[in-house]
């Protein structure tokens, strides 16, 4: 036995792995889950007292292996669906109740993989298959998911209850697709993976600016999707994506935590293991394989990967190719990424136009990224006030605390050096007005001294000079 403090860090990751294990073997997705929390629940209550053991994923699955079993010979019907699985399988369920870390790592399978692949299942709706997923894989809350896919949170908890229903109706094995599903199922999966990539590296909600165990499992998955399909340019455009933005991770966030944006950020301390790794990726899928969008969101990162320093970003590279990236996957955000581009390139001004047709698109309206881009333009354009405003709006939307913070910093600072240069400005104003008062006294003076108003004064001093030229 071992003790230590990342218990809980280790459930998680533990989780879908002993989930996958639990579900090839017995085939009731809904019920190997209950039985897999049970096993999480008293991992929880008993290894924080008694210490982790040797092989906690073993120790994992023979628990729930023990529970499920119990659950299924609790009335007939999951009797006879017990003698089904084993007809089905070469050795019962009782009698492997105990199994071994050598059993699981005979098997050659990546359980974590096909429970990725079952939860893809073209019974179920995209949308179910997404939420399933990152449910089951991930380990998302439900209230994630639904910030993910911008839809309220019970809407999402009943999209995954159905989902659960739905896969135990089809009665799915666990395994594989066959070849004639994989196209499609693999888009499905590929884009889970991004999802996951993507709340992992930018936490939507919380105290957490990211959530590094997520997009190591994000990349590991991705890995293991490649190492099945070495030729496919969307798995490989999709790795390297994920490798040419996690590179940036230790620059992202200051000494204190606050968001540090990329135009900000330390570019020494990107990893440049990563970088190399990803425009290797890149570089080979754009030249071997059919054009898809995550190799060119991967290009985009590239180039980004590629500048030396913010200065040097190639922007008008970077308009072409999101340019190319809306004719083949249109969707709000990939227009709204698009339009920083288009500020960059053609001007602010342009770029507020564009943002004006989101604003009436119901998946983008109300959604902080939009007013913070609207926001970033107006702040190009050197409107304060409004970048001040549309940052505030912003903040009071964003639900992760770290992007709160920082859209309230940058609305505060604005939000100040407007006042500044207000008040400076009412200074110089105030500077002219009394210079101005202050001549017109000292001629008034000078006319009534001389017996005079001020045009004859005026009138006298040009003749005199006259005179004597």
């Amino acid at each position: 036995m071992t003790t230590g403090p990342g218990i809980e860090r280790l459930l998680r990751d533990l989780a879908p792995q002993v989930l996958g294990a639990i579900v090839r073997r017995y085939g009731h997705f809904g019920t190997a889950e209950d039985a897999v929390q049970e096993a999480l629940l008293a991992a929880a209550t008993q290894w924080p007292a008694q210490g982790v053991p040797d092989h906690p994923r073993s120790w994992l699955i023979t628990v729930a292996s023990r529970r499920l079993t119990d659950e299924l010979r609790s009335d007939e019907a999951r009797r006879r669906r017990e003698a089904a699985i084993a007809a089905a399988e070469p050795v019962g369920p009782a009698s492997r109740a105990g199994v071994t870390q050598d059993d699981e790592l005979a098997s050659g399978q990546d359980d974590t993989l096909i429970l990725l692949f079952l939860c893809c299942h073209p019974e179920l709706t995209p949308p179910s298959q997404l939420a399933l997923t990152l449910r089951a894989v991930a380990g998302l809350s439900t209230a994630e998911i639904a910030s993910a896919f911008l839809v309220p949170e019970p809407t999402m908890a009943q999209r995954i209850s159905r989902a659960k229903q739905r896969i135990a109706a089809t009665g799915a094995r666990f395994t594989m697709p066959p070849p004639g599903e994989w196209a499609g199922r693999l888009q499905v999966v590929l884009h889970v993976l991004y999802l996951m990539f993507n709340e992992g590296y930018a936490a939507s909600s919380g105290e957490q600016t990211s959530r590094p165990e997520l997009t190591a499992e994000a990349i590991r998955l991705t890995r293991a999707v490649r190492g099945l399909l070495p030729g496919d340019g969307e798995v490989a455009g999709l790795l390297a994506l994920m490798l040419l933005t996690e590179a940036r991770r230790p620059a992202r966030c200051a000494p204190d935590g606050a968001l540090v944006p990329l135009a900000e950020q330390d570019r020494t301390r990107w990893n440049s293991g990563q970088i190399a790794e990803g425009l290797a990726l890149v570089t080979g899928a754009l030249t071997t394989a059919p054009l898809g969008p995550y190799q060119l969101q991967a290009a985009i990162a590239a180039v980004h990967a590629e500048a030396a320093t913010a200065a040097e970003t190639d922007w008008q590279q970077i308009l072409g190719l999101y340019n190319l990236l809306e004719r083949i996957t249109p969707s709000p955000v990939v227009t709204l990424n698009r339009t920083v581009a288009v500020a960059m390139v053609d001007g602010p001004q342009a770029a507020l136009g564009l943002l004006a047709g989101l604003q009436t698109d119901e998946r983008m309206a109300g959604h902080h990224r939009l007013a913070a881009v609207r926001a970033h333009c107006h702040e190009l354009a050197g409107d304060r006030a409004a970048a001040a405003a549309g940052y505030a709006d912003a903040a009071r939307a964003a639900t992760s605390l770290p992007e709160r913070r920082y859209l309230e910093a940058r609305a505060a600072g604005l939000a100040a050096a407007g006042t500044r240069d207000a008040g400076a400005a009412a200074r110089a104003r105030d500077v002219g007005a009394g210079a101005q008062a202050r001549g017109t006294g000292a001629r008034a003076r000078e006319a009534a001294a001389a017996g005079r108003g001020p045009e004859a004064g005026a009138g006298a001093r040009d003749a005199g000079a006259a005179g004597s030229a």
